[in-house]
């Protein structure tokens, strides 16, 4: 984990108009880049967060304002907002690509790329156009429904005639012009992004009312066969919370070192009992069933399956999963899985146990969980580091 994280402004150029953004640069040289796009209308303060944590894993990390791609009032970067199309949001990425790549505390043959929304889909493109110069591409809920949207006349929430595009198009808290309109009317984004090679993670919420889930689907079937991993997030929106945030963010980790979600289990919470109560301290028992439907291993959870809790003075101090799961492995050999996840210095680290010859490997393997909650349940993905796998970690 890196600590001392030097926080500065950047800027650099496109077609005349001052891109500005802020680079967080953990100690160090020849570091991998991360640079992170925003969603229409936002700005690059939304992702100082992120930012931050990906130069505490090691990373340079970038992010900037799209010219014109902020709500008035909330860019830095010049250019106005009927300026503005998806292309030239590409051209202005590429633009912050080239600034990134001629640092020296950069190392200019690792550089990822990652969005949200629209800026996710700004990623996909210029990925697709510089592919031989990203290494990896994350794309969180990419608004790929863009092109749909101004086919249907209904862009950012506005609604116009599709027959007599006005030259402003006013969508509220911002306006875009008919030009935005027609770079992406008649694009195929699926034919557009698959020109990018590289492994690719999409993480999209199953209840996003602004772009449906099943784009992301389509994203997937679109990249070649195990080329993108698709992370679906239960009961998630066009945003995330702040749950929802920092599970992701451990899911993104997990990625960039390269390792692969070989197990994602569905559990559903049945009930709870308590167990015992002494003064502050109190232990309970969460109850639960579920199923696993992965690649490499299909079954339910047995019966017993609990999680136990321990709080002291109302405050929750541990939790212990123990639970076994009954199927077949990627093999068709019929097998069990024994799980025990528990939080190890802040990180979820499953123990398994496996009769499964093709899993065996699992038995030794250094584990990490991912937790997602939702209501009622939570979908738990274990990941392993897979020899020959790309890693981007230093």
């Amino acid at each position: 984990m890196h600590t001392n994280i030097a926080e500065h402004e950047f800027s650099c150029t496109r077609d005349g108009l001052t891109i500005r953004g802020r680079a967080f640069i953990p100690a160090g040289d020849h570091l991998p880049a991360i640079i992170v796009s925003h969603g229409f209308g936002g700005n690059s303060k939304d992702l100082y967060t992120y930012c931050q944590t990906l130069a505490s894993w090691g990373y340079a990390a970038f992010c900037f304002d799209f010219c014109g791609g902020s709500a008035p009032g909330l860019g830095t970067s010049d250019g106005a907002t009927t300026e503005m199309t998806v292309l030239t949001e590409c051209e202005d990425l590429m633009a912050v690509m080239d600034y990134v790549k001629g640092l020296d505390a950069v190392d200019a043959d690792k550089i990822t790329l990652m969005g949200f929304s629209q800026g996710g889909f700004v990623s996909a493109l210029a990925a697709a156009k510089r592919p031989d110069e990203i290494e990896a591409l994350i794309l969180i809920y990419p608004a790929l429904c863009i092109p749909d949207h101004a086919r249907q006349g209904a862009l950012a929430g506005a609604s116009y005639d599709v027959n007599d595009v006005p030259e402003v198009i006013d969508c509220g808290h911002m306006q875009i012009s008919k030009r935005f309109h027609d770079a992406v009317v008649e694009m195929d984004p699926f034919e557009k992004i698959v020109s990018y090679k590289g492994p690719v993670l999409l993480m999209h919420g199953t209840a996003d009312q602004v772009v449906p889930y099943t784009y992301a689907v389509k994203a997937q079937e679109a990249y070649a066969p195990g080329q993108c991993h698709l992370q679906l997030i239960q009961e998630a929106g066009h945003s995330f919370t702040e749950t929802q945030s920092a599970s992701a963010l451990v899911s993104i980790q997990q990625f960039l070192l390269g390792k692969k979600e070989i197990l994602t289990i569905r559990v559903q919470i049945t009930g709870s009992e308590g167990r015992k109560e002494e003064g502050s301290h109190k232990q309970i028992a969460v109850l639960f069933t579920g199923n696993s439907d992965s690649t490499c291993f299909t079954g339910t959870i047995l019966p017993g399956a609990e999680d136990v809790q321990e709080y002291t003075d109302g405050q929750l101090i541990s939790m212990r999963a123990d639970y076994t799961l009954e199927g077949s492995d990627l093999t068709g050999e019929e097998c069990r899985i024994h799980i025990i996840n528990q939080n190890v210095n802040g990180e979820w680290k499953p123990a398994i146990e496996t009769d499964s010859k093709a899993l065996a490997f699992l038995n030794q393997e250094d584990l990490t969980a991912v937790l997602e909650g939702y209501t009622d349940g939570l979908t738990v993905r274990i990941y392993s580091a897979v020899p020959g796998t790309f890693s981007a970690s230093r």
